[in-house]
This record gives structure tokens, C-alpha cells and sequence, in this order.
């Protein structure tokens, strides 16, 4: 279905207001709520002794950023896997991602006896590119170079592969199991906390991996037209793979340092849009810039709210209300192709 340039400009302003909801829930929600015209004074005036403006700074702006980064790093990676892949259930994890992630963190934790958030990012970012080069590697053997069905099959093998020796790291030591679990869950607190210079570097591979990202929107047009199709319009399908697959290693692999394995961000984004705005990935790719943080950030404010005192990890809410909203989709749209 066709969308007028006025709709999708429309749906993109109210993708933005969203977003500036949930940032000032996030900063305004949690164990202690907070005003918002007290959040407002915090940001615009900060009184370094009251202790209301120090949580929204010390704590809930870096939650918040951080959030944001993951949110949009998720949505963008996701609805690029979808795209190359033409798999409407392909996510970041289909290149075996969180899974090289996880394994290196596991490492970290047993071999080098890291237990604190900060020190597993650069751990959890080598995991995840050093798994998306071997699917990739994997799925290029052959004439046909890497088509979407070997990568997704290269990536569920090494996916499954990787996940029993994770498995038999974890058995051999309850320290590392305890330690490891936290991480696994995917969630932002004390993610954003005293990390605001590491996200300063993560920040420059993020800003590249968005980058490859929007220029890759008429490359995912054509390949979502078929192979033959595409490369009779003149697309190079190997470089249009290749750019897109290195943008989903810095996207997800940045997401996944920060926040943990939080998954359905980078599988329900391009679903809820596509309804909205239609097959445009170049469009898809802008909207996913603002749903995937704002759907992010709202599971994180829910999981504050309904566990007072304690809370639950963004990327268990994510999971409880992906599921259900993604099968609704499913039965709404039939997984129409892409």
C-alpha cells in the first residue's frame, strides 16, 4: 500500500513525540517518582545538594541515554537483518550476535574474573563482530556468496553451537553463573551509571553503524525485489550484504556491550512500522530511530513501576509483552513478504 509523503512525515512527528514521552517517564519514574517540573529544574538548573535533581542526574539521565542508544541501535539492526535476509523473524540474534556476545562475556567472567558491567562492553563487542564474521564467512562459501538463507542457517548453527559451550562454562563454576545470569537478562540499570565516557567512544561506532544503516535503504528496495530483479536494476549484491552486515555488527554489537541480549526490540520495530509508512526501508530505517528507543525505554519504565521496590530488567518486560504483541502482528498482517 502506497503512503503519501504527508502520512509518513505525519507518523514520523508523532514516532517523535512518542520518544519525548517515554525519555521524560524515564527520567521522571522509578523507586521514587519525580515531578516532572522538578525533572524540568534538574535539567535547566541543577542544585548539586538536592537530592532529587542528583538522581535524575546521576542516575536517570544516564539510564536514559544509554536507552536511547540501545533502542535505536536495536530497532536500525534489526530492521536491516530483515531487509538482507528478507525474513520478517529475522532479528540481530539471526547472525548468531547475541550469542557471540555471550560467550565472551562468559569468558570474561571464568577465565579473567570480571564481574562488573563496564568490564564486560569491550568483551561482549569483540564476541558479538567475531560471531557475525564467521556466519558471514560461513554463509559467503560457494559461488552464490552469502545468500539469506545460508546466513540465517550459518547463524543458527553457530547460535546453537556456541549456546552449549556457554552452557559448560556455566556449569563448571556458580560464581560465573551468578554473575553471567545478570548480564543475560538484558537491562539498563546501572548500565548508564558512571559509564557516560565509555559511551562517548561506543557512541562513534554507534554514529557509523546508523550511518551504513540509512545509506543502505534503496540497496534493501532492490534487494527486496529478489536477487535477479536487483541486480538487473544495477544494485552489487555482495557490497549492498556487506555494508549492511557490517552496520548490524556496530549497532548490534554496541547494544548488546551496553544493555545485555535484550531481544523482540530488533524483531517487533519493523512490524509495527510497516503498517504505518509501508515497504520503504529508507523510511523504516528513519522511524526506527525513534520506536525502537521509545519501545525500549517504556519497558524499562514499566519494569520500574510494577516491582516497587525492586524492579525487572527492561529486557524481561521487552519479552513479556513482545511475545504477544509480535503474534498479534502476525495474525493482524500475515507476515506479508518484505
Amino acid at each position: 500500500m502506497s503512503r503519501t509523503r504527508g502520512t509518513r512525515l505525519l507518523g514520523l512527528a508523532a514516532a517523535v513525540g512518542l520518544l519525548a514521552l517515554t525519555v521524560a517517564a524515564s527520567l521522571a519514574f522509578g523507586n521514587r517518582d519525580i515531578p516532572l517540573d522538578v525533572v524540568f529544574a534538574a535539567l535547566t538548573d541543577r542544585l548539586p545538594g538536592d537530592v532529587l535533581h542528583n538522581i535524575v542526574w546521576d542516575q536517570r539521565l544516564p539510564r536514559t541515554f544509554v536507552g536511547l542508544l540501545v533502542g535505536a541501535a536495536l530497532g536500525v539492526a534489526g530492521t536491516l537483518m530483515q531487509g538482507i535476509t528478507r525474513n520478517p523473524l529475522a532479528d540481530p540474534g539471526l547472525l548468531g550476535v547475541n550469542a557471540g556476545a555471550s560467550l565472551f562475556v562468559a569468558l570474561a567472567i571464568s577465565v579473567f574474573g570480571i564481574t562488573s558491567p563496564s568490564g564486560y562492553v569491550w568483551f561482549a563487542f569483540a564476541g558479538a563482530a567475531a560471531a557475525a564474521a564467521v556466519v558471514y564467512a560461513i554463509g559467503a562459501i560457494g559461488r552464490e556468496g552469502a545468500t539469506p538463507v545460508k546466513l540465517a542457517l550459518a547463524g543458527t548453527a553457530l547460535t546453537a553451537g556456541i549456546t552449549s559451550i556457554i552452557t559448560l562454562i556455566l556449569i563448571s563454576s556458580t560464581e560465573t553463573t551468578n554473575a553471567f545470569r545478570f548480564w543475560q537478562v538484558g537491562s539498563l540499570a546501572s548500565r548508564g551509571t558512571g559509564t557516560w565516557g565509555l559511551s562517548w567512544v561506543l557512541l562513534v561506532l554507534l554514529a557509523i553503524g546508523l550511518a551504513l544503516a540509512l545509506l543502505s535503504g534503496r540497496s534493501l528496495n532492490l534487494l527486496a525485489m529478489g536477487d535477479d530483479l536487483a541486480r538487473g536494476l544495477g544494485a552489487n549484491l555482495g557490497v549492498a550484504r556487506g555494508v549492511a552486515a557490517v552496520s548490524i555488527v556496530l549497532l548490534a554489537g554496541t547494544a548488546t556491550a551496553l544493555a545485555g541480549p535484550i531481544v523482540f526490540v530488533g524483531l517487533v520495530v519493523p512490524h509495527i512500522i510497516r503498517p504505518v509508512i509501508g515497504g520503504d526501508y529508507r523510511w523504516i530505517l528513519v522511524y526506527s530511530l525513534f520506536v525502537g528507543p521509545a519501545l525500549l525505554l517504556a519497558a524499562d519504565v514499566v519494569g520500574r513501576v510494577i516491582a516497587r521496590p525492586g524492579e525487572l530488567e527492561a529486557g524481561l518486560v521487552v519479552a513479556l509483552v513482545g511475545a504477544p504483541v509480535m503474534i498479534a502482528i502476525v495474525r493482524r498482517v500475515k507476515l506479508a513478504g518484505l
